[in-house]
């Protein structure tokens, strides 16, 4: 049995369904994320990815189904009790405004503001310095936001989310637009809070064979709906790739992590 479900489920989604627009809904959907797991959401562009990221955070309301964090339903948490135990990253421009990367970070601390609180607590300060230190990024701290790299900026959003001392964490396509080098270090962090801090963390990913490296369990959404789960091993097969993504593919492992990979066909072959 696979180890992941004999844990209690930190977050569990059970017959899901969602409007974000008349054009598109989220249907019976039905997944658990437990402690110390990190669970890949793959699919084509327009499969329902983001939305569901969207929808587990209350940001969609839902139709039908139930949402529940710690065994209680969503909608029992009021916001701010929210935001201390969820964090979001998802794709966005609002880096490109003039504020320091420290300042950004401390953000993050919203949710543990006081009513009256005008200015960052002894304890704020520290866990953004925390944030800052596990990101690697205290070398930036004075830096204006706007003039960072690509690279850069997802790490200072993954700080402030860090700030926020979250046990769920859920990212949209932290990789995205992002050089090999940044991939691995921003997925190898995840992977370390997965390991050292027992977060669980629901991410999006493009790249097949990067969630294949790192994810523990994966989803692949077809048309707003799953029509795959478990581990790398059991949905990234020829036959879901190609069902899917209408593409041909050749199934493969990494000579080095023994996971599964997956080479593209060239239609000219």
């Amino acid at each position: 049995m696979n180890k992941n479900k004999q844990k209690q489920a930190v977050l569990s989604v059970n017959q899901l369904s969602c409007c974000q627009s008349s054009q598109f809904q989220l249907k019976n959907i039905s997944l658990d994320i437990s402690e110390s797991c990190c669970l890949g959401v793959i699919g084509p562009n327009g499969s329902g990815k983001t939305t569901l990221l969207k929808a587990v955070t209350g940001f969609i309301p839902t139709k039908r189904g139930q949402i529940l964090y710690c065994n209680l339903p969503l909608e029992t948490y009021n916001k701010q009790a929210l935001s201390k135990e969820i964090a979001i990253v998802l794709q966005s421009t609002e880096l490109d405004q003039s504020i320091t990367v420290e300042d950004y970070i401390l953000l993050g601390r919203n949710p543990y503001r006081k009513r009256w609180q005008f200015w960052e607590s002894e304890q704020d300060i520290q866990v953004a310095e925390t944030a800052m230190k596990i990101t690697q990024i205290e070398s930036l701290r004075f830096r204006q936001i706007n003039a960072l790299s690509g690279g850069e900026k997802q790490l200072v959003r993954i700080a402030r989310a860090l700030a926020q001392e979250p046990r769920l964490f859920l990212l949209d396509e932290p990789t995205n637009h992002l050089d090999i080098s940044h991939q691995l270090q921003i997925l190898s962090l995840l992977n370390r809070l997965k390991r050292e801090k027992k977060m669980s963390i629901m991410i999006v990913l493009h790249d097949l064979n990067l969630a294949s490296e790192f994810c523990d369990e994966l989803i692949l959404m077809q048309n707003g709906k799953i029509v795959r789960k478990g581990c790398p091993k059991e949905v990234l097969t020829r036959q879901n790739i190609e069902s899917v993504y209408d593409t041909q593919v050749v199934e493969g492992e990494n000579p080095v992590s023994k996971k599964p990979y997956v080479f593209l066909v060239s239609e000219d072959k």
